[in-house]
């Protein structure tokens, strides 16, 4: 790290806890010393690394060896074949953080980098707003690293992702409104108590950890960045971080540079950006959420200007999709290559799905797919969509009307 850098003006900043340019309000990120980095960072060094996240240590914002987190990432990159035949696309690619370590989504990633570094920093409590997943993984990351946190969340969220913070014993505090009303008054608790909110005050850290998920996909493909990328958008922060992470790959000579687009997906109920991108414009017009996919539910999303940005220089497209093709996407990812993802999940198969049917992604082309979250948390959006257990007596007879009724016949030994 050299330091923060606002992303409109440009003038840098100490690296400390603040996430605003004084001048103009714009976003700091963090700007690192790329020329030092290149001398000793290889695919070589990469990968005789531990298989974690931290293999990219480098290029994340962190100053010394990570204390939260230290086995985060690495997911597997799945060859999705027979989800490929069904989207109608020649080849296909699974990024599966379905599976992250240890609450299951995306936001251990973010989480373990703004934990690692709010210690460096001396904080010791820790707090976000969210819209679920990010709180589960500040509970579960602070319960490992022995901070106090404090998650914010809207009152309305799925059960599954409240107990998931709950059980960390994290001080959980649900909030009677919509996802920017949080946002809004986790802005004031900051600024007033002073506490390490992962996304508020420790956000150009924080938002430095999605980066890793290019990286690894990068690196999974054989080291070459994939032609089309899908990534769901909330606050349209991922997506902006895959971006850069190609990029910095290209800059330090660990990929070679070829041409690749960067889609946006979002649900219909909360689709600011997707809206902006297709009807050609470079802002969005803030929204009410009304999705099942509540893990994208941010109606003013704070990179989405960004987001648009990053789309419109790779050549993309963004669309959106309702919360029926929602479930269709989960259940198609879940039948096609035994992957649960949650609603988020949904949103991004139902995009690609659409994107290769108006040839926005061509049928000839590769892509990957970034499923950020695990379905286990948002059953109640697929409860009673997916059928019910049919239920016998314990007797083979009954089990054989059921082989005739479906037209199968038995299997005789």
């Amino acid at each position: 790290m050299k330091a923060l850098k606002c992303r409109e003006c440009g003038r840098e900043y100490p690296l400390a806890a603040t996430h605003v340019c004084e001048f103009d309000f714009g976003p700091l990120e963090v700007v690192y010393d790329y020329a030092s980095i290149k001398k000793s960072l290889t695919r070589q060094v990469i990968q005789s690394r531990p298989q974690t996240m931290w293999r990219y240590r480098e290029l994340l914002p962190v100053a010394k060896e990570p204390t939260v987190g230290c086995q985060v990432g690495f997911t597997p990159l799945v060859k999705a074949d027979r989800l490929a035949k069904r989207l109608g696309i020649r080849e296909l690619w699974i990024k599966n953080d379905t599976v992250n370590y240890p609450t299951l989504s995306f936001k251990d990633r973010v989480v373990s980098v703004a934990l690692s570094r709010a210690r460096e920093l001396g904080f010791t409590t820790v707090a976000c707003a969210s819209t679920g997943n990010l709180a589960n993984s500040v509970a579960a990351n602070a319960a490992a690293a022995g901070l106090r946190a404090y998650v914010f969340i809207p009152a309305d969220l799925e059960q599954g992702k409240i107990v998931n913070s709950l059980v960390y014993g994290a001080q959980v505090i649900g909030i009677k409104g919509h996802y920017d009303e949080v946002n809004r008054l986790c802005a004031e608790i900051a600024g007033k108590y002073g506490w390490a909110f992962v996304n508020v005050n420790m956000r150009p850290y924080y938002a430095e950890g999605s980066k890793s998920m290019g990286f690894e996909i990068a690196e999974q493909l054989g080291w070459r960045v994939p032609q089309h990328t899908v990534v769901p958008m909330a606050s349209g922060s991922l997506l902006t971080k895959i971006q850069k992470s190609y990029q910095e790959f290209i800059k330090l000579g660990l990929v070679e540079e070829s041409p690749y687009k960067v889609h946006g997906s979002q649900a219909t109920g909360c689709s600011p950006i997707s809206a902006a991108q297709k009807a050609g414009l470079d802002f969005f017009k803030p929204v009410k959420p009304n999705t099942i996919a509540k893990s994208l539910a941010i109606g003013t999303p704070a990179d989405g200007f960004y987001a648009l940005k990053v789309m419109k220089e790779t050549g993309a497209a963004a669309d959106d999709v309702t919360d029926d093709e929602i479930r269709e996407g989960i259940r198609l990812l879940a039948e096609c290559e035994g992957i649960f993802a949650e609603t988020a999940g949904g949103v991004t198969v139902g995009v690609a799905k659409k994107l290769i049917a108006s040839g926005k992604i061509p049928a000839k082309d590769s892509a990957v797919l970034c499923i950020t979250g695990n379905g286990l948390k948002t059953l109640d959006a697929v409860a009673g969509h997916v059928g019910a257990p049919r239920e016998i007596r314990p007797s083979l007879r009954e089990f054989e009307s059921l082989l005739t009724a479906d037209e199968v016949a038995p299997t005789v030994a």
